[in-house]
């Protein structure tokens, strides 16, 4: 069966954008390679094995569930973090296949104490620590019942991490509670060393505050959307060249493609409105393409009348309303397009390019978001 898009990725794009963050890191900083989110949309599956070979050995994600899609892909020795959600009834699964995950809550530890009791094997944790973003992580006030129970139960524990993360490192308009956060979480750590606990590592900074807070580069960092080509924000992109004058062309390359293929092509004559409602009218007679994409995999509604493909080489504009299931592109300049011809919804062809951040602006969507919403199913593929 054919499918109606395909994702491909580009193993050479990732091997330099691992070449280009190890080199902004201090000597001996571990790397973990955040693949939360279908691996930023690029699928778990296909990006383990390929940033295994480029060297990563520690992965990150959000649940168990992507857990143990990376443990089913994963080679020999390549470790996992679990960031975020893990039901209790799987800490016996995490804990058997020595996953680690953090722990930021009483409830999660005690259960992970008496699973690992159960099981008669260590849980690997990190403890994570509210410095200021108010979402996760234990508080002060509960640090002293916290050293006591890890002090009464670490026969149970193998206590990997110190952790915490920062409330937006991308944008300079939170400089000062950033610092705070920084401050903060020395200050936490400090005090569990003078209870006799101590971390194998600190971990705090994502790819904005590695690059723009390069003290936070502690023991390891957890480097998601540089990765994939793309910098955290446009500020950080902006400071890079700024830090950087001799630097002429961004160092991070884009992994991701998205392509698809004409489906039908038609004649609209002057004075027809083309796709649902009234929102586009043909004001010359015009020859138009549907492409067998919509929002339902992916391409935002919000790109209706915005959007723009690249086919035979050449930028050509989205008409009308996105459907569900496709869109119509405007081929009235572009000679013999025919049914089955590509067209590209991001990426290069020939001279042209359709890029992840015009997606963005166009849509009102982050990169993360846009990424993340590309549907599991859309078939990827690695390419070098």
């Amino acid at each position: 069966m054919q499918n109606t898009s395909v994702i491909e990725l580009s193993r050479s794009a990732f091997a330099n954008n691992i070449r280009f963050v190890r080199r902004q890191l201090k000597k001996n900083v571990k790397l973990s390679a955040v693949v939360k989110g279908n691996a930023y949309g690029h699928g778990i599956e296909h990006v383990v094995p390929v940033m295994e070979v480029c060297g990563i050995k520690h992965f990150s994600v959000f649940s168990s569930k992507e857990a143990l899609r990376v443990h089913k892909v994963a080679g020999e020795g390549t470790e996992i973090m679990i960031m975020g959600m893990i039901e209790n009834e799987d800490l016996g699964w995490a804990i058997k296949n020595e996953v680690q995950f953090y722990v930021f809550e009483f409830d999660r530890l005690e259960a992970a104490i008496q699973t690992a009791i159960n099981h008669q094997k260590q849980a690997i944790i990190h403890l994570e620590v509210e410095t200021g973003m108010n979402r996760l992580g234990f508080v002060e006030s509960d640090l002293p019942k916290l050293f006591d129970f890890l002090k009464q139960h670490q026969e149970h524990l193998k206590i990997e991490g110190i952790c915490t993360h920062y409330a937006g490192a991308e944008s300079i308009s939170n400089y000062l509670r950033i610092q705070h956060q920084i401050k903060r979480f020395h200050e936490i750590h400090q005090q569990f060393l003078e209870a006799g606990i101590k971390p194998k590592i600190r971990h705090t900074a994502c790819s904005a505050a590695a690059v723009n807070y390069p003290e936070t580069q502690l023991d390891m960092v957890r480097i998601g959307i540089m990765f994939y080509g793309f910098w955290p924000s446009q500020e950080t992109f902006i400071a890079q060249f700024r830090d950087h004058p001799k630097r002429a062309l961004d160092p991070l390359k884009r992994v991701i493609s998205w392509k698809s293929k004409v489906m039908a092509v038609k004649k609209v004559k002057k004075g027809e409105f083309i796709s649902y409602g009234t929102s586009y009218l043909a004001t010359i007679n015009m020859t138009v393409a549907t492409v067998p994409v919509g929002y339902a995999y992916g391409y935002s509604r919000n790109l209706s009348n915005l959007g723009r493909v690249l086919i035979h080489g050449k930028r050509t504009a989205v008409v009308g309303i996105i459907n569900m299931n496709l869109m119509i592109i405007d081929v009235t300049d572009i000679k013999n397009v025919q049914k089955g011809d590509e067209v590209v919804l991001i990426g290069k062809q020939k001279k042209n390019s359709v890029s992840v951040a015009s997606f963005s602006e166009l849509s009102q969507q982050l990169n993360y978001e846009m990424l993340t919403r590309l549907p599991i199913f859309i078939p990827r593929q690695v390419l070098e």
